[in-house]
């Protein structure tokens, strides 16, 4: 109480020190200028004072001469509201549309990004494959039909999902090059079970199983980043004062028009105190929302690195032709195992002979060259939006803490740093002498200005402070590849989860960089890797064959 007990003593002595104390002489000065500025609010002047008035009437301005009646002060007290309500709107306008026009973008570039890449591999694998691509193209679109479910927020298991498009494709193929067998269900889904143990694949559907995973992960993730940054900042940003706000609103900004002095603006220490009394509860958000933004920044440079998703889904198409020429080079070995585990099919009935190929079937494999491919989406890069977007969270750092500062900067709302001898204090054109309040609600407890309760929260507030701590956690398990959705329960392996981005049995600890292998686009994009360039032609081309044949007998 001694710092309120203080301004008391230093508002009675200014008021007794001050030109205008009052109309001691007898004569009552004009309210000409308090007339004209109040008329250019807007509001009527009608049973306006010409001449100060007895100030008795007065609830929150001195109680001194006047040119304020009492609807004035009601009027001039919804005015400094409104204007407190538009001033922090303004103030945080870049904030604001930093998270809603970034999070367009980003969504935008990952939605067209997707569609890219699955329209990348139905061209390539039509061009390929034709019409018998186009029979059995429901495995890839069921493919990124998921994925699409899963960045859009639905409840979709990556590992599951993508073990399971690696067991469909083995299903197929395995028709593909057994066409002289008929395969049951029952033993289709037998062959399935030897995914894992035959790598039929090779190498790369644990690889692409690795980047997609935390590829995805972290890209939901940073779009749902923006999402909640979006949402908190336009819910702060719409500030309800309180009563006490508003008298001391009202105190700073209009009470100079009642001592007839309408062009003196508040002292900036003043406007510091009264903006931290009223913007208390936002101050308190400011811990949660400093950690969240570092929490952003810290996927943008797993989005610019090892979790880059434009990297991993523009050669996506690449990656599962070389799968598939694994597959044609292993058959032999597979088809062998598979019938030792599953037992030996039985013959398909009525078949032609096997050699037999289709005239409109291309043998030939060509992979689009890179200038013909969409490097692209959304007329930009994945680079170039997380460059952008890491300079604009940089700056909204510790936003809601120089809130004060940043309103009382404003040339409109106070006198300026070089004008403290000749501003508004709050009872006259004086210095202004009390301390200025540290930031938060606990800290206004002797706040001179505003009657803050420390002991009553705002429950809007703390609602957002939870909102960002739930989004931070979820932020950094996407920095270490982990999907906070799926904790994996299974007891394989011991909780990587969905999309934990961990390779054998090695996981990285919290906030622990490791690199990993990136996916060279520009390489896969001439030429498909040494694994497939050792398969012979002749192999090839009757793997292809084989392929073709089943694939004609099944659409028939």
């Amino acid at each position: 109480m001694v710092p309120r007990i203080g301004a008391l003593l230093w508002a009675l002595l200014e008021l007794l020190l001050s030109p205008g104390a009052g109309a001691a002489d007898g004569k009552a000065r004009s309210c000409g200028e308090v007339r004209q500025a109040y008329g250019a609010k807007g509001f009527s002047l009608a049973n306006i004072p010409f001449q100060e008035i007895a100030g008795e009437h007065l609830r929150i301005c001195p109680q001194e001469y006047t040119c304020c009646t009492s609807e004035m002060e009601d009027k001039l007290s919804q005015q400094s509201k409104l204007e407190f309500e538009n001033l922090v709107e303004e103030m945080s306008h870049f904030v604001r549309t930093t998270f809603v026009s970034r999070h367009k973008k980003f969504d935008e570039f990952f939605r067209e990004l997707l569609e890219n890449a699955e329209r990348s591999l139905n061209d390539m694998f039509v061009r390929t494959y034709g019409m018998l691509y186009m029979q059995n193209s429901e495995v890839f679109q069921e493919l990124f039909v998921e994925l699409k479910r899963y960045y859009t927020g639905g409840n979709v298991n990556l590992e599951e999902m993508l073990n399971d498009f690696w067991a469909r494709l083995l299903e197929r193929m395995f028709q593909l090059i057994n066409p002289q067998y008929h395969f049951s269900e029952d033993y289709l889904e037998c062959v399935s079970k030897y995914t894992d143990q035959l790598k039929p694949f090779g190498d790369v559907p644990r690889k692409l199983k690795v980047q997609v995973t935390r590829a995805f992960i972290a890209a939901r993730t940073f779009v749902q980043g923006l999402t909640v940054g979006r949402e908190v900042a336009n819910r702060v940003s719409k500030v309800s004062p309180t009563p006490g706000c508003i008298r001391a609103l009202m105190k700073m900004l209009y009470c100079p028009y009642c001592r007839g002095l309408p062009t003196v603006k508040p002292c900036d220490n003043y406007c510091l105190n009264v903006m931290k009394g009223c913007l208390a509860n936002q101050a308190d958000l400011d811990t949660e929302w400093n950690l969240f933004i570092d929490a952003m920044l810290l996927v943008a440079e797993r989005l610019e690195g090892p979790f880059n998703i434009e990297s991993v889904m523009d050669p996506i198409d690449v990656k599962i032709s070389e799968a598939i020429m694994n597959m044609q080079e292993n058959s032999m070995q597979v088809s062998a195992k598979v019938f030792q585990g599953c037992g030996q099919p039985k013959p398909a009935p009525g078949l032609r002979s096997s050699r037999s190929v289709p005239d409109h079937f291309n043998t030939r494999f060509r992979p689009y060259n890179p200038e013909e491919r969409p490097t692209t989406a959304a007329g930009t890069s994945l680079d170039r939006l997380v460059i952008d977007i890491k300079e604009k969270l940089k700056l909204s750092k510790k936003f809601w803490s120089a809130l004060p500062y940043t309103v009382c900067k404003k040339e409109s709302v106070t006198a300026g740093p070089s004008n403290e001898d000749d501003c508004w204090n709050g009872h006259a054109k004086a210095k202004y002498l009390p301390e200025i309040m540290n930031d938060g609600l606990t800290n206004q407890i002797n706040n001179p200005e505003v009657d803050v309760d420390i002991t009553r929260p705002d429950t809007y507030i703390r609602q957002q402070i939870m909102a960002l701590r739930v989004m931070t956690n979820k932020l950094r398990n996407a920095y270490n590849g982990n999907d906070v959705n799926f904790q994996d329960t299974s007891e394989e392996t011991s909780g990587s989860g969905s999309g934990s981005g961990c390779t054998d049995d090695i996981c990285p600890t919290e906030f622990e960089f490791i690199t990993t292998e990136a996916p060279l686009v520009d390489s896969d994009r001439r030429e498909v890797d040494s694994s497939a360039s050792r398969s012979s032609r002749p192999a090839f081309t009757w793997s292809v064959i084989c392929l073709a044949l089943l694939l004609q007998r099944q659409c028939r």
